[in-house]
């Protein structure tokens, strides 16, 4: 454990003490990114050479939960300012194979190396830390962008499924474009809650824009029709294409119970306005 310490330590302060050599090497080794590291530095005040000489000094001690924080700390970081996973990969060997090179530097000054076990040892070690940095760093890079991904996803989707008032108590929703289960979903919810929140008597709901549907989402849809006769609301079906009536009968759905049908939203809202 001593001989460890020993050689971390040395290996620590020989890179500070040869600070600008470890960077140019740095540098030298990831082409791309020293190209752009100024730019990463005032996009998302990320400092590439500190945080690389932070990875190493992490990995050389063993620090497992520092190493881990400062993954996930680094992954969220390059998501959110969308920088690529390339060049991150690209500078990350890069740090790899410049430790390497000054470890060979100095095994030739101060012969740090001698015992082959001890070496073997410390290689795999390194290698472990670096390969559970990227790995980590990974995971919070994709959780990050999928996370971010899922919150516009919804938020386009509560756009797409607005909700108009025409007077006081008649509201209009037209759809447009595919109804998937996901979206139903969405349908339900501001539908449900917006008869809640606005006393919505009668609400028009205008399919002229959807030409097909699954049949799960069909099923839905009467259920959501169930839901809003339930909550002492009446709705109005405009704009039912063949295909999509045909689909139905040969679902077995009736919509009779649950909702009144009219040929077109122009001829519904004449009578509202």
């Amino acid at each position: 454990m001593e001989t460890k310490q020993t050689l971390s330590n040395e290996l620590k302060s020989f890179i500070k003490e040869n600070g600008e050599t470890f960077e140019d090497k740095l540098l030298s080794e990831a082409v791309n990114v020293s190209a752009r590291i100024t730019d990463i530095l005032s996009q998302g005040n990320i400092d590439l050479l500190k945080n690389a000489r932070t990875l190493i000094f992490y990995v050389v001690d063993q620090k497992d939960e520092e190493l881990i924080a400062f993954a996930k700390q680094e992954g969220i970081a390059w998501a959110k300012h969308a920088l690529t996973l390339e060049l991150k990969l690209e500078w990350v060997q890069a740090i790899r194979r410049t430790f390497w090179h000054f470890v060979a530097i100095l095994d030739e000054e101060k012969n740090i190396t001698n015992k082959r076990a001890e070496f073997y040892g410390m290689e795999k070690n390194v290698n472990d830390q670096i390969d559970k940095f990227l790995n980590n760093f990974f995971l919070n890079y994709t959780k990050y962008k999928d996370t971010m991904y899922y919150k516009q996803r919804e938020m386009v989707e509560h756009l797409s499924v607005p909700i108009i008032p025409v007077n006081d108590h008649v509201y209009v929703l037209p759809l447009i474009g595919t109804v998937d289960s996901y979206r139903i979903e969405i349908i339900e919810e501001k539908v449900l809650d917006a008869i809640a929140d606005s006393r919505i008597q009668t609400l028009v709901m205008d399919l002229s824009g959807i030409a097909m549907m699954e049949r799960d989402v069909i099923n839905n849809l009467e259920k959501i029709l169930a839901g809003v006769k339930m909550m002492g609301c009446k709705t109005v079906l405009t704009g039912l294409r063949p295909e999509l009536v045909r689909k139905m009968v040969h679902s077995g759905v009736r919509f009779e119970e649950e909702a009144e049908t009219k040929g077109t939203l122009q001829e519904t809202l004449k009578q509202y306005l």
